[in-house]
């Protein structure tokens, strides 16, 4: 196991009743869509953004006839995400029909894969702060289409639908009852965003719908997750209610919360919650019955009579394991056991795979603390403050690397290195041919610093004897040398000779 995964898992959110302590119970199904330029069973595009209907093969639109083909590059992508979440990979699995009749379904019936998952059980950590985090049981990954989508708010008597999304590959990745917070359930989904996007089987684009997540929320007394959890019978815990189609982490947050005080405030009333499915309606804080909760068999699931059993060799399966990237859980061991970073700013550095790829190339043989720094606090902050992300940042990881190299060399002081970061930021430039040209050099020659250090003590008698008896004060006299160098003096150098000089 890695280092930095020794961890304590954090309490579960206990909810005060007016009866007694309640515990939340959740899991997640999460609906990535794959990162494909095709459908998973049509050549059509998968292009956001395109005119309605334009990217709509006849199988998509059902027209009679047509017959759906497996896109293999989208079997590839649930294996890889398989893969990345530490799953078993089913080397035979097979579509079914699951029926329901819905005008952006053109078929009356989406194909998914109900009793042959492509992928079986698997983990993922979801890091709750240093040395403490949830480990969240992945039941299963299966594959399938996505609808269309309908549109209500165009005309006042119609709605119309839009079929570009029809049959566009999901995965969707369906966990165990083991989040115990609203907390814990957003930043799950977080961590399974975070390592779609290093795998790049989804790009977590929440906007446009391409990472949605249905929320399965109960409550139960203290004391009943654990028989759970010994027992494996879900009858110790209570009965659960589908959230559905979030994609806001601060809205998965407050649904969970809403909905966990519901279904207590019912039971305490001698009342009994119903399996169903709701909407979390974010103008009101609520969440709403939409349907009663469908059972499989409602759906008729029946094997797709047009699709044979998906059947793949485990050396395929071995090839792209052989080129997985390194996922965040490794690299951020290897931050902290290889550079020395803290296990917070390790963290932060690899949220986002464009962030950690940005930091390593600043840090490429350089001081990775050094590097950490200056990327975590003057490049992010920067970032944040303008609205900007690493791919739109006015400053390249070369030049970030270039700030760096001149604090090493003593070239630059850390105040002069912050002036530069901001003519980099807003001009561009070489850092080293900027501190040449514009006489940005630190100033180490220890002759022009000691001749501003004798002026200064010659300037302020009285001070020199206020230092001589609490040497703390030797610091008014660093700050002066440098203002009266203009920052450019190298503060160990000034430290140290007005240290000598006032020592003597």
């Amino acid at each position: 196991m890695l280092d930095h995964l020794s961890f304590t898992e954090p309490q579960p959110k206990v909810i005060a009743g007016a009866k007694g302590d309640w515990e939340l119970v959740i899991g997640l199904e999460v609906h990535a869509q794959v990162s494909s330029n095709a459908k998973l069973f049509s050549g059509a595009s998968t292009a956001f953004g395109s005119e309605p209907n334009s990217n709509v093969a006849f199988v998509d639109a059902a027209m009679p006839g047509m017959l759906p083909v497996i896109n293999e590059y989208c079997v590839e992508q649930a294996v890889r995400t398989g893969l990345g979440l530490k799953a078993a990979i089913n080397l035979v699995s097979a579509f079914d029909r699951k029926n329901y009749f819905y005008p952006d379904l053109p078929q009356g019936y989406q194909i998914s894969q109900l009793y042959h998952p492509i992928v079986g059980e698997g983990e993922v950590i979801v890091d709750m702060g240093p040395g403490v985090a949830r480990r969240v049981r992945i039941e299963r990954i299966h594959i399938e289409q996505d609808a269309g989508k309908s549109i209500h708010d165009m005309d006042p008597n119609m709605s119309f639908v839009d079929l570009n999304r029809t049959g566009v590959a999901l995965m969707e990745i369906v966990s165990r009852p083991d989040i115990r917070g609203p907390e814990e359930a957003a930043a799950y989904v977080v961590k399974l965003r975070q390592i779609m996007r290093y795998l790049c089987t989804c790009d977590g684009n929440k906007q446009n719908g391409n990472l949605r997540a249905d929320v399965n929320v109960s409550v139960c007394p203290p004391g009943a997750y654990e028989k759970y959890q010994e027992t494996q019978d879900f009858s110790h815990l209570g009965t659960r209610c589908e959230i559905k189609n979030m994609n806001s982490m601060r809205f998965i947050q407050a649904a969970i919360e809403y909905e966990a005080r519901r279904q207590i405030a019912i039971l305490e009333d001698g009342g009994e919650v119903i399996q169903e499915t709701r909407l979390y309606d974010a103008d009101k804080g609520e969440t709403r019955s939409m349907r009663s909760k469908e059972e499989a068999h409602d759906y008729r699931y029946f094997p797709d009579p047009d699709l044979l059993p998906l059947e793949i060799e485990q050396e395929w399966v071995d090839a792209i394991a052989a080129r997985m990237p390194e996922l965040p859980d490794e690299k951020k061991a290897r931050f902290v056991k290889d550079m020395g970073l803290s296990e917070y700013d390790a963290g932060v550095l690899t949220a986002d795979v464009d962030n950690a790829n940005f930091f390593e190339a600043v840090a490429q043989g350089r001081d990775g603390k050094m590097a950490a720094n200056w990327v975590i606090n003057e490049l992010f902050g920067r970032l944040n403050k303008e609205g900007l992300t690493i791919q739109t940042s006015p400053i390249t990881a070369a030049q970030l690397g270039g700030i760096v190299d001149l604090i090493a060399k003593g070239d630059i002081s850390g105040k002069i290195a912050k002036d530069l970061f901001e003519i980099l930021w807003t001009e561009g430039g070489d850092p080293a041919k900027i501190v040449e040209e514009r006489g940005m050099k630190q100033v180490t020659d220890l002759g022009a610093i000691e001749k501003a250090v004798d002026e200064i003590i010659a300037a302020n008698p009285a001070q020199v004897e206020k230092a001589k008896q609490n040497p703390k004060l030797a610091g008014w006299f660093v700050g002066q040398v440098l203002k009266a160098t203009g920052g450019k003096a190298n503060p160990a150098a000034v430290n140290e000779m007005v240290a000598k000089k006032l020592g003597g």
